[in-house]
């Protein structure tokens, strides 16, 4: 019994040994590989989400008269779940043709579109030039923001398009909206720069 263990409990810690050393290894070979890339739970570094939103950018700029990075990106949060766009269309047809070139298009409705490059969910939001900076501001977030921005309305009797409208007065009349800091401003609330939008 003696000799029995003596010759396999060396084995077998031996072999545990190598097994513990190889799941450790390739632990660190993965938060190594996805350090300043995926985060936990499916999100992005800013950095390289700023870099998938950029090459969109570039990509889709041709077919824009406008286009501009929103969302926790536009907001420089360090950590990003997907990517906002807000534009204007100057060719919509092969800015179709353009995202299907990108990846899987999830969702191409008048509004929104949605294409997934590789991992990383692409949200696009269509404006035009009357709806753009209202549509800006609310696509940029965070919806704490956009709560308080509401709130703020609705307790003067007045309306804050989340289609990106603009603000109307209680009789319905569009008051602001042609920039951000309108909104701000008719409101009575100091503007803020989009990375403090918390």
């Amino acid at each position: 019994m003696t000799e029995w263990y003596q010759r396999k409990v060396p084995i077998f810690l031996w072999g545990w040994g190598l097994f513990a050393f190889g799941f450790i290894l390739g632990k660190f070979v993965f938060l190594r590989e996805t350090r300043g890339g995926m985060m936990a739970q499916g999100k992005m570094a800013l950095e390289r989400a700023g870099k998938i939103a950029d090459a969109v950018v570039k990509r889709l700029s041709p077919h824009c008269q406008k286009i501009e990075v929103a969302g926790s990106i536009r907001r420089r949060k360090p950590q990003v779940n997907d990517i906002d766009l807000v534009l204007i269309p100057k060719d919509l047809w092969n800015l179709h043709g353009e995202l299907m070139k990108l990846g899987q298009l999830k969702m191409s409705g008048k509004k929104i579109m949605r294409v997934m490059v590789g991992s990383t969910q692409v949200d696009i939001y269509v404006a035009d030039e009357d709806t753009w900076s209202t549509l800006l501001l609310i696509r940029t977030g965070s919806k704490e923001n956009n709560i308080r921005l509401c709130s703020r309305a609705k307790a003067i009797g007045w309306h804050l398009a989340a289609s990106g409208d603009g603000l109307f007065d209680e009789n319905g009349q569009r008051i602001a909206g042609d920039t951000e800091i309108s909104i701000y401003n008719a409101l009575g609330l100091p503007f803020q720069r989009p990375e403090e939008r918390s």
